[in-house]
């Protein structure tokens, strides 16, 4: 790829991430969640509170609140879109395939989609925390979840 590709390429990326940080999307809370889960960044002081309704081994909802630095929230923007909708097997793919892109460097699967746009937050040791703190959240959101739904079946 050319420098000036390469150029436009880290502008458009840039742009995608101030979008998810300035306009968050599913932003909020849920009414009647089936899991709740909080983290904490205690470091930089980023926090996360998640909101997950699942059912039929899916994520039908997902929200969340929270503050901190431009590339948590608009990582964990970008992550609820991405699972909503999403099989249980298939969001533990993509947050798989997301931590091993920001942890060891692989490259971006196109399942990813938007994902890509935080590859190069990997190149920052001290910044991967911030992008995958509302990941480790939703980890363990699916975790209270699927426990819970395993309750109710016995």
């Amino acid at each position: 790829m050319s420098a000036g590709a390469t150029m436009a390429m880290d502008e458009l990326f840039r742009e995608v991430i101030l979008d998810h940080s300035r306009r968050p999307r599913n932003h909020g809370s849920l009414p009647t969640p089936t899991a709740h889960a909080e983290g904490m960044n205690p470091v930089c002081g980023d926090a996360i509170v998640l909101d997950l309704v699942v059912s039929n081994g899916g994520i039908d909802a997902i929200a969340f609140n929270g503050q901190g630095c431009s590339i948590s929230q608009a990582s964990t923007s970008m992550m609820t879109e991405r699972v909503r909708g999403q099989s249980i097997d298939g969001a533990r793919r993509v947050t798989a395939m997301f931590r091993a892109m920001m942890m060891e460097g692989a490259d971006p699967d196109p399942e990813l989609a938007d994902l890509e746009a935080l590859q190069g937050v990997a190149r920052f040791p001290a910044r991967v925390k911030c992008a995958l703190l509302g990941w480790n959240v939703f980890e363990e959101g699916i975790r209270q979840a699927t426990t819970k739904l395993q309750e109710v079946k016995q």
